[in-house]
């Protein structure tokens, strides 16, 4: 469960709760599947309620309490806590852009656990900015729209009751210089589509080598028919939606944070079994590894305060640098236990093939370089 009622109040997590996801995550290196006791145990967690206003039901948390519960989620299964970020981006769009009626019917269900979401923007042959979508809606003469088009590397799929789902509603104009800042692209709307919409279909046939317990596989939208009450936000504007995003302060940095620190416990374990002396070279890079870790916390710390003069892009710098600096210390690690470590289903390896994972999820790590060098030209 979920501890704590203030705001400010950092977000104490369940030890029990901990060990069923600890658990899980073994499964599911194996597997590839997500786990359906870490899902049942996280629906009653309460936490799916995390940023859902306290007035439907929820905790009310920002941003960095988010950062935190994901950080601590990851340390012991990353697959979950990437599932948790989706699901949390996508309450807190509902709570800043959804109708009154979208809030009241969403809401106290995601909150009370009955409905975790998911977010289905990605596409192949979309570019990492998702500018060039081939999944369109169209809307019809009886007021509903029709959604057709395929979904790729969308976390969640087959496991989520809510989707949002990104699509072009109308021809793009030609984009100027300072369009190349923005993530989407003009004539771009979201909808909010139910697991049970007939017209559409997840695929979870993908065989990651990373975060094999998040459910990211594929959804197919065929015929996808929704009414206009499920469109969430103006028509064509999804990037004034996308652009606040990253400017709350929650980061998959956090996710990274997470994965450094059970690098870290593992590095520890094995230099403790070795009997290592405090004043031995091993110790000496446990230290240099530990001082990593901090530097990790610390960029996730400061952009979910948004301390920073332009949130979003701290936001984006701990996004980069959590998840680089977190393969790095897989890495490491790797050298520093040497054959102990070379076994395929070692826990090693599997928060190495996380921690890649990471850099891709977006906005990987190549468009936040990209976003980041356009605000030094503006």
């Amino acid at each position: 469960m979920l501890e704590g009622t203030r705001a400010e109040t950092e977000p104490v997590l369940d030890s029990g709760l901990l060990d069923v996801l600890r658990e899980a995550s073994v499964r599911t290196a194996r597997s590839g599947r997500p786990d359906e006791e870490a899902l049942r145990a996280v629906r009653g967690s309460g936490l799916l309620g995390l940023v859902v206003p306290v007035e439907y039901g929820g905790a009310g948390r920002g941003a960095s309490e988010v950062n935190a519960v994901v950080g601590e989620v990851a340390r012991v299964d990353p697959s979950t806590a990437i599932i948790l970020f989706q699901h949390y981006a996508v309450s807190a769009r509902i709570s800043e852009w959804g109708t009154p009626a979208q809030q009241a019917r969403l809401l106290p269900e995601m909150a009370a656990g009955r409905v975790l979401a998911a977010s289905a923007w990605s596409e192949t042959g979309a570019g990492a900015a998702k500018k060039r979508l081939a999944s369109t809606g169209r809307a019809d003469a009886d007021g509903f729209w029709t959604l057709d088009g395929a979904k790729s590397f969308t976390t969640g799929a087959g496991i989520a009751d809510l989707y949002l789902v990104l699509v072009q509603t109308s021809e793009a104009e030609p984009e100027t210089k300072l369009d190349d800042s923005r993530y989407g692209s003009q004539g771009q709307t979201f909808f909010l589509v139910g697991a049970d919409n007939p017209g559409l279909t997840p695929d979870l046939s993908l065989d990651l080598a990373g975060m094999r317990g998040s459910a990211t596989g594929f959804v197919s939208l065929s015929g996808c028919r929704v009414a206009d009450e499920d469109r969430l936000g103006p028509l064509g504007r999804a990037t004034e939606i996308i652009a606040g995003v990253r400017e709350t302060g929650a980061t998959l940095g956090a996710v990274s944070a997470g994965i450094a620190r059970a690098l870290l416990e593992l590095a520890r374990a094995h230099a403790a079994r070795a009997g290592v002396s405090a004043d031995s070279p091993l110790s000496a890079r446990l230290v240099d590894l530990a001082t990593s870790v901090e530097a990790i916390q610390a960029v996730v710390t400061r952009a979910g305060r948004r301390e920073a003069p332009e949130p979003g892009i701290a936001t984006l710098h701990s996004k980069l640098f959590a998840s680089q600096a977190a393969e790095q210390i897989a890495l490491e690690v790797s050298r520093l236990m040497g054959s102990a470590g070379y076994v395929m289903n070692h826990r090693l390896n599997t928060l190495l093939a996380d921690a890649r994972a990471v850099a891709l999820m977006g906005p990987a790590n190549q468009l936040c370089r990209e976003l980041i060098a356009v605000s030094w030209q503006r």
